[in-house]
C-alpha cells in the first residue's frame, strides 16, 4: 500500500485540552519506551550502558513529534534522517524497515546508524519510528572508524537509505553487505536487532493511540504537539531581551599533519547571533573553509549545536516538549563549503560531536553581552573519544572499544559547574570500569577528578577527569578524538578558563610520548594511554567567591591549597 493512502488533510478542528495532554504525553512515553527496549536488548556497552543513541516519533512528513530523554546532538539532524527515507522511497508497507548513515543525505557521521520504520494502523500510514545509534565500528582502516582521513570514502561503510526489511522479510543482500564490512559482526547484529525492536515498540504504541482516539484525531494532535512547542518557544523568546552578539573561537586542528610536522593547524569558527522578538538567527559567515580532515560539520550537525544551547537558554526548566516545532523560530545560516556547512566528499566523523560541542558553547558566549543571566561558561567542549581495537588475548576474538570520557560542566550565573559529567550536546552515561574491563582486554589503573581543572570564579567551573588504560595482552590499534588541547574552555563575566586536555602514551619501557589530539596510533601490549579531559570555565570574578565554599572545595579535593592561593588569593 502506498504512503499516499489516507493522506487527505485532516480537519483542523481544535482538540480538547484533556485529550491533547494525554496524547501528547503518550507520544513522549512511546519514545521513552523505545529507549528502554533498546537498552535492554543492545549488545555493545556504548549502547546498553552508556546510552549513545536517540529514539523518536515522527509524522508522515518526517518532522519530529517526540524525542526520548536522549542526546541533544540529534535534535537538529534526526528529522533529516527520516526525510531522507521519505525522499528516496515512494511507498511504504507494514513491516518495512530502512537503514542508512550517509551524512550527506540525512545522517550525522557514519558510525551513527539510522533505523527507520513506517508506523501503520490498518492501511493508514501514521508516521515513522526512528532510532539513531552509534555503532562502535562501521569499517574503514581504523578500528572504531575514527581515522584521520581526507575523504568520506575512507571513513567506513556509507549506506544510502536502503530497505532492510520488506513487509517483515529480511533483505539478505543488504544484510550481507553490512556485516561483511564491520569488524565485530555479531555485536553489530545485536545492536541492529535492538534498534528494529525499539522501532516496533514505537510503531505499536502509535497504532494503539490511533485505535483509541481515531486515526484522524491522532494525526491532527501530532501536528498540534509541534505547534504547541513552537508557540511556547516563541512566547519565551519574546520575554528575553533583543540584541546582537558575536563570538569567535578556534579549533585545535583536523588530525591531518603536514609531512615532517607533529603540530596540527588550527582553524576558526565565527558566529553572529541576532535575537529579535520571537526569533533568533545564528549566522556563521566568515568561518573558515572546510578542512582536509574529519572536522567538517554538515549543516544539520551545526544546527544541532545551536538548538542545544537555545533550549538551555530559553527553557532551562524544560517546559517545552522537544520536537521540530521548537526550531521554527530559529534560523541557522552558514556558507556552503565552510567547516560548519561541509560539501561532499569532505570527511566528517569527528565533527559530529566536536563541532557541535564548540558551537553550543560559542552561542553562550555570543549572547552573554545582552542576556548574561541566561548563559553559562564553556563546558569541557569535547566528547574525548578513545577507540581501541585488536584481537582479545583471552578468547582470540576481534574487539572494538569506543568510549567518551566526561569532563567539566561549565559554571552558571547562580551556581557552580559540575565535575566529570556529560555536558552540552551529549547526554551519555559513564561506562562502569567493571563493564569495560570485562568486555575488553584493558585495565583502568586510575580514574579520578583532576583538581584545579575547573576555572576559578564566583561560581567555579566543574573539574575534568584523568584516566589511564593499560592495554593487556596483544598489541592494539587506538585512535583519539579530542578538542580543547590548545584553546582552554572559556569563562564568562570575569570567570577564568578551565584546564586544557592532554593525551599521551606510556610505552612498556616507561617512555611517555605526547600525542596529537586526533588520529590513530599503535598501542603495544603493556602500554598505558594517559588522558586528561578538560575542565570548564568559571562564572564571575574569582574574588567574589564565598570563602566558606572555597574551603569546602579544598576539603573535597576539587581545589588544591596552591590553587586556592593562585586563583583566588586565599590561604587555606
Amino acid at each position: 500500500m502506498a504512503n499516499d493512502m489516507g493522506m487527505a488533510a485532516a480537519p483542523r478542528m481544535k482538540t480538547d485540552p484533556a485529550t491533547f495532554e494525554v496524547v501528547k504525553n503518550s507520544l513522549y512515553a512511546a519514545a521513552e519506551e523505545m529507549k528502554v527496549v533498546l537498552a535492554k536488548t543492545a549488545y555493545s556497552p556504548i549502547l546498553k550502558v552508556a546510552g549513545d543513541y536517540s529514539c523518536g516519533i515522527f509524522d508522515r512528513e518526517g518532522e519530529m513529534v517526540a524525542q526520548g530523554p536522549d542526546l541533544p546532538i540529534h535534535l537538529g539532524s534526526m528529522p533529516d534522517a527520516v526525510k531522507a527515507v521519505i525522499t528516496a522511497w515512494e511507498s511504504f508497507r507494514p513491516g518495512d524497515v530502512f537503514i542508512h548513515n550517509d551524512p550527506y543525505f540525512g545522517g550525522s557521521h557514519l558510525p551513527d546508524v539510522n533505523v527507520i520504520s513506517p508506523a501503520f494502523h490498518g492501511d493508514i500510514l501514521l508516521g515513522f519510528a526512528c532510532v539513531r545509534a552509534h555503532w562502535p565500528d562501521v569499517g574503514s582502516a581504523q578500528p572504531g572508524s575514527y581515522g584521520a582521513v581526507t575523504e568520506i570514502f575512507g571513513e567506513g561503510l556509507r549506506l544510502p537509505p536502503v530497505r532492510l526489511y520488506a513487509e517483515g522479510v529480511l533483505n539478505r543482500d543488504v544484510d550481507a553487505i553490512i556485516f561483511s564490512n564491520v569488524r565485530t559482526p555479531e555485536e553489530r547484529r545485536g545492536d541492529l536487532n535492538a534498534q528494529v525492536a525499539a522501532n516496533r515498540r514505537g510503531s505499536q504504541r502509535l497504532s494503539e493511540l490511533a485505535e483509541k482516539y481515531g486515526t484522524d484525531a491522532l494525526l491532527r494532535i501530532m501536528g498540534e504537539v509541534m505547534d504547541y512547542s513552537e508557540t511556547m518557544m516563541r512566547a519565551l523568546l519574546r520575554e528575553m531581551p533583543d540584541g546582537e552578539g558575536s563570538f569567535e573561537d578556534f579549533l585545535d586542528g583536523d588530525g591531518i599533519l603536514e609531512a615532517g610536522s607533529d603540530t596540527d593547524e588550527t582553524f576558526t569558527i565565527r558566529m553572529k547571533a541576532l535575537k529579535k522578538g520571537d526569533t533568533l538567527c545564528v549566522d556563521f559567515a566568515g568561518s573558515d573553509p572546510q578542512v582536509a580532515g574529519p572536522m567538517n560539520a554538515p549543516l544539520s550537525v551545526t544546527a544541532s549545536g545551536v538548538f542545544t544551547s537555545v533550549k538551555m537558554i530559553v527553557d532551562p526548566t524544560s517546559m517545552i516538549p522537544p520536537n521540530s516545532g521548537c526550531w521554527r523560530a530559529v534560523t541557522v545560516e552558514a556558507p556552503e563549503g565552510s567547516c560548519v556547512n561541509a560539501a561532499f566528499p569532505a570527511p566528517v566523523v569527528y565533527a559530529n560531536h566536536e563541532m557541535s560541542h564548540r558551537i553550543a558553547d560559542m552561542l553562550f558566549g555570543a549572547l552573554a553581552g545582552f542576556m548574561p543571566d541566561r548563559v553559562m561558561a564553556c563546558s569541557q567542549g569535547t566528547s574525548a573519544v578513545l577507540t581501541l581495537g585488536g584481537v582479545d588475548y583471552r578468547n582470540g576474538d576481534r574487539y572494538v572499544s569506543y568510549e567518551t570520557i566526561k569532563g567539566g560542566f561549565g559554571a552558571r550565573p547562580n551556581k557552580d559547574g559540575i565535575n566529570t559529567i556529560a555536558s552540552g550536546i551529549s547526554n551519555t552515561m559513564n561506562t562502569p570500569i567493571e563493564v569495560l574491563e570485562m568486555s575488553f582486554p584493558v585495565r583502568v589503573e586510575y580514574y579520578e577528578i583532576t583538581e584545579d581543572s575547573g576555572g576559578a570564579g564566583k561560581y567555579r567551573g566543574g573539574n575534568g577527569a584523568r584516566r589511564a588504560w593499560r592495554v593487556l595482552g596483544n598489541d592494539a590499534q587506538a585512535s583519539i578524538c579530542l578538542e580543547r588541547t590548545k584553546s582552554a574552555p572559556f569563562g564568562l563575566a570575569g570567570g577564568k578558563a578551565g584546564a586544557i586536555a592532554q593525551i599521551a602514551i606510556e610505552t612498556p619501557d616507561g617512555t611517555i610520548r605526547e600525542l596529537n589530539s586526533k588520529g590513530g596510533f599503535p598501542a603495544p601490549g603493556g602500554s598505558r594511554i594517559l588522558l586528561e579531559v578538560p575542565g570548564s570555565g568559571g562564572f564571575g570574578p574569582a574574588e567574589d567567591r564565598d570563602p566558606m565554599q572555597l574551603a569546602a572545595d579544598v576539603k573535597d579535593g576539587y581545589v588544591s591549597t596552591e590553587g586556592a592561593k593562585r586563583d583566588y588569593g586565599v590561604d587555606i
